[in-house]
């Protein structure tokens, strides 16, 4: 049998606090003592397993990036964001492992467009029983105007984006530069959220495994293109150009 959907549990999810829209909302991920079934830590970063696993045959866990509820990826000091992500990779590679999952999802939901609820900074990794999140994922959606580039990472802005019309890649081909990728990745988070467009408010972060090469695309989100939604058809703007300028004067 070919699974092609994910099952989502809606009676469940309307139970989520939601402290992006409401910010009176008590934070769960503020209150340590609290926490449940904590897998694994390593400082201020812990994962835990997801109170509200809504997506159905799998196994749902959260990795709360800090203990400063306010704090944002593109603030991070280096030492914080590259214990970050080697902690995550380290943990979504663990569970790939187990051979429990057809694959394994790690991704970022931050602001109101990005499907996320928790304001409170924080990560996702899912492990899917059945279905294999590499079936719709091809090289080329991560082919792009390079930025910068050392041996072995790189970071592009697509040419033929997943969805359109902005999406940033880093690609990391060689283990030994993890920490260059990752500061790749808050380089273009920051550009995204600070410089990039003044009505954006939310970015994804999805994350890839694919032939022994880690790839992070980097997603401003705003009401998806009815071309997409429609007849996936995605868009690429005539002006990434400018922007790949713009990024090289700004951080380079």
């Amino acid at each position: 049998m070919t699974h092609t959907h994910l099952h989502f549990d809606s009676m469940l999810g309307r139970q989520k606090p939601n402290s992006i829209v409401n910010r009176t909302t008590a934070c769960p991920f503020c209150d340590r003592d609290s926490l449940e079934d904590v897998l694994a830590e390593q400082d201020s970063i812990l994962l835990v397993k997801n109170k509200f696993p809504v997506l159905r045959d799998t196994l749902q866990t959260v990795l709360i990036e800090t203990d400063e509820c306010d704090s944002e990826l593109w603030l991070y000091s280096r030492e914080h964001l590259h214990k970050l992500i080697r902690f995550g990779v380290e943990q979504w590679e663990a569970m790939e492992a187990t051979g429990e999952f057809r694959s394994v999802m790690f991704y970022k939901n931050h602001g109101p467009l990005s499907g996320g609820s928790i304001r409170h900074p924080h990560m996702q990794i899912v492990g899917l029983k059945h279905l294999d999140y590499r079936r719709e994922v091809s090289w080329e959606q991560f082919e792009g105007l390079v930025i910068t580039e050392q041996p072995g990472v790189e970071l592009n802005i697509s040419t033929k984006p997943r969805i359109g019309f902005f999406e940033w890649n880093a690609i990391l081909r060689d283990r030994s530069q993890i920490d260059l990728w990752a500061d790749y990745i808050q380089m273009a988070t920051d550009y995204v959220m600070n410089h990039f467009n003044k009505n954006n408010n939310s970015y994804n972060l999805f994350f890839y495994e694919m032939d022994g090469v880690l790839l992070c695309k980097i997603v401003p989100r705003f009401p998806t293109s009815p071309l997409f939604v429609g007849y996936s058809i995605p868009q690429v703007s005539q002006n990434i150009g400018d922007h790949v300028a713009l990024m090289q004067e700004r951080y380079l």
